[in-house]
């Protein structure tokens, strides 16, 4: 079942790391204030990942790369976790020429839910989250979302004052 919610103007939370790729440091969102951020989470044997979420994020990527707009992958696993690891994920992000920046979601001691999927309450994967240029949570959609609909909340989003 696909949901989509719409926040109350509440600050993004920190993206926890256990370690990026596709950049030289780690991303802080408040770095990036005056870009909208789409955070996608995926796993790499999620089959609604490979076929939609990866390839739209790839697409949003391409298409919005003279915007102020960031594509960060959130690789969180919830469930087999000694087939998904660092150097598969490696691997994966090589194969599928991922080259937007990608956190590994950091794992939790009690639990197999990691910390960031825990701090943004995703029902799993794929999920979109969409961050204003301010640091807010402006969408939150879990399973694959339509690429006009998609389209249309990063125009109105681009579109939107920074302050």
């Amino acid at each position: 079942m696909t949901t989509s919610r719409s926040s109350a103007l509440t600050l993004a939370p920190q993206i926890n790391a256990a370690r990026w790729f596709n950049t030289e440091q780690p991303l802080r969102l408040e770095d990036l204030r005056g870009q909208v951020v789409m955070l996608h989470a995926f796993q790499m044997l999620c089959p609604g990942c490979v076929t939609h979420g990866i390839p739209q994020a790839l697409k949003v990527a391409t298409l919005y790369r003279d915007q102020p707009l960031q594509v960060i992958g959130l690789h969180t696993v919830f469930e087999h976790h000694q087939v998904m690891n660092a150097d598969a994920l490696q691997v994966f992000l090589h194969e599928y020429r991922i080259g937007f920046p990608v956190a590994i979601d950091q794992p939790v001691e009690i639990g197999p839910i990691p910390a960031t999927m825990q701090r943004y309450q995703l029902q799993g994967t794929p999920s979109v989250v969409l961050i204003d240029k301010r640091g807010y949570l402006r969408l939150h959609h879990f399973g694959p979302m339509e690429d006009l609909l998609l389209g249309d909340q990063l125009g109105r989003l681009l579109a939107e004052p920074q302050s």
